[in-house]
């Protein structure tokens, strides 16, 4: 908000749509600012989901390797319990206005936009 008594607050008393559609960014700059949300949240052909590897070399260790295919295996239910739950009527918002199932947290993903998935690294 602007100052009391300052030109700006005596443009928001006087002409409020206009100060208003001084804060709203120009037609280039939203349009650049979604498309680099929309390019930064593309999933990847090749990307790596948590629970997954891509290459079973990642270590010897036996142990470590039998607790990854567990933390595998629970994330692959957990996919599964969220899938039933957004088929549950019962159960308040799964669904929204929009019948649009929650999908955020599931940890499998496949290539493009889809609103779900979570990747097992991040780089930008």
């Amino acid at each position: 908000m602007p100052e009391v008594g300052s030109a700006e607050y005596k443009e928001l008393e006087s002409k409020p749509e206009k100060a208003y559609l001084k804060t709203v960014n120009s037609m280039l700059q939203t349009l650049l600012g979604v498309s680099l949300i929309e390019i930064l949240s593309r999933h990847a052909s090749d990307e790596v989901y948590l629970g997954q590897r891509d290459s079973i070399k990642w270590t010897s260790d036996k142990d470590a390797i039998e607790r990854f295919e567990k933390f595998g295996k629970d994330m692959y239910d957990v996919e599964s319990r969220i899938i039933e739950r957004n088929k549950d009527g019962n159960l308040k918002n799964r669904s929204g206005p929009v019948n649009v199932p929650y999908t955020l947290l599931l940890p499998s993903s496949t290539e493009g936009l889809t609103g779900r998935g979570i990747p097992n690294s991040i780089s930008i």
